[in-house]
């Protein structure tokens, strides 16, 4: 919520990483990922595209968009703020 109120109507905030789908077997080198997080970290986990756009809309965001970064494996979520 803090970052909703530091941006300026219309800004962006953004989630960078492996973001697995809401199933979380897919795509597969997200699902790796998250299974990396949940052997090697205490609770570790990874938020799935579903998580993080709820987490943006309950801090104030109006809606997300979910973009490919090819070649790289990663996906960038961003929330946007109502103008």
């Amino acid at each position: 919520m803090k970052l909703h109120a530091a941006l300026a109507p219309g800004g962006r905030a953004v989630a960078l990483g492996f973001i697995p789908n809401d199933d979380r077997v897919s795509p597969p080198a997200h699902a790796a990922f998250a299974l990396t997080m949940l052997a090697t970290t205490p609770g570790g986990d990874a938020y799935t595209v579903g998580e993080l756009d709820r987490m943006f809309r309950t801090a104030g965001f109006a809606g997300t968009e979910l973009h490919h970064l090819a070649p790289t494996a990663e996906r960038v979520l961003i929330a946007r703020r109502s103008p």
